[in-house]
């Protein structure tokens, strides 16, 4: 069986006897994969090591075995391919990134590949893992807009004076009031043109955000994603992301 080299992000890990574990990871190469890693649970010290490398946003440096006919594949080796300075130990930033991850396990359906997507995500938590004072607080927000942006069901960036409602429904900005209650309305709209304009993360920290705001988004960017997503249902990661950004 060929084996492949590949970058990829942990999404998630289930333990699998007594060693094991099945790790879900959303690969450059292969879009997203199921991995089964034996031995890295081991009592021992080298096992356990190893088993902090399939933490949710890991991103690693991978050779695996590809075979198409399989849900399962296997990986030959795997190291880090980045270090996170700060995102495993900062309790606001491991809630952004576990909110990010959980939206990435919502959506990412097929197993196929999308470098531009791939990079995009990992570009993200590499920006998160840097982001300073009002950046950090205001990257979940960031990250849910892009994300819909590349996956072909964005918000349509045409605020004005005149179009103040945004209806997630139809993902775009109305001078009507929705009939549904799926909208933001001021300045929820406007706050939300404003993010669509980032282009690069640092950025985040010229828009000025309280809690109540950034809650009020949450919420609307939740519910614009189950409008666009089947079986999308709600973000566990949510409350508890608004509880310590609180």
């Amino acid at each position: 069986m060929t084996i492949h080299h590949t970058k990829g992000i942990v999404l998630r890990t289930v333990k699998y006897g007594e060693t094991s574990v099945i790790v879900t990871i959303y690969t450059e190469l292969f879009g997203i994969q199921s991995y089964l890693v034996n031995g890295v649970r081991s009592s021992s010290k080298k096992g356990s090591g190893k088993a902090n490398m399939f933490q949710p946003a890991a991103i690693l440096d991978m050779q695996v075995y590809h075979n198409e006919l399989k849900n399962l594949q296997r990986i030959k080796e795997f190291r880090w391919a980045f270090i996170y300075q700060h995102i495993f130990f900062d309790v606001v930033k491991n809630a952004a990134a576990l909110f990010m991850v959980e939206l990435l396990q919502k959506t990412l359906k097929q197993p196929e590949s999308n470098p531009d997507l791939y990079h995009f995500i990992e570009d993200a938590f590499l920006h998160l893992d840097e982001a300073r004072g009002q950046a950090i607080a205001n990257f979940p927000l960031f990250f849910a807009l892009h994300l819909a942006t590349i996956y072909g069901f964005r918000l349509n960036d045409d605020y004005t004076e005149n179009t103040p409602y945004l209806d997630l429904q139809e993902g775009a900005f109305t001078a009507e009031h929705p009939v549904h209650p799926h909208f933001l309305g001021m300045p929820y709209s406007y706050i939300t043109s404003q993010l669509l304009k980032v282009m690069q993360p640092q950025e985040l920290n010229e828009i000025p955000l309280n809690q109540e705001t950034r809650r009020i988004l949450l919420q609307g960017y939740q519910t614009f994603y189950a409008l666009h997503v089947p079986d999308f249902g709600i973000l566990k990661t949510l409350p508890v992301l608004q509880e310590v950004l609180s």
